[in-house]
């Protein structure tokens, strides 16, 4: 299926710390997670080893909302989480 990242995705993505391909990678591969409103969620746990806001994590976790419409996968939001999962 094709994806979609839709611009609301990308400047969240940028605000929270994910790369593109981060979400294009936890669409993918990701691990199905349970969302609300015929929505689909995937996360996906990615090293990180980095300072994020003055402080050390090894891991970020993405968790990724989006549709399906028309075989097409709309992302509708990106969260990020930052720790060791």
């Amino acid at each position: 299926m094709k994806i979609q990242i839709e611009p609301h995705t990308l400047l969240r993505a940028q605000e929270r710390g994910a790369l593109l391909n981060e979400i294009e990678e936890t669409i993918i591969s990701g691990i199905a997670e349970t969302a609300k409103n015929n929505r689909f969620s995937k996360s996906k746990v990615f090293s990180f080893n980095s300072e994020r806001n003055g402080k050390f994590y090894p891991e970020k976790k993405l968790e990724v909302f989006y549709v399906i419409e028309n075989e097409i996968i709309i992302t509708i939001t990106v969260y990020v989480f930052y720790g060791k999962f």
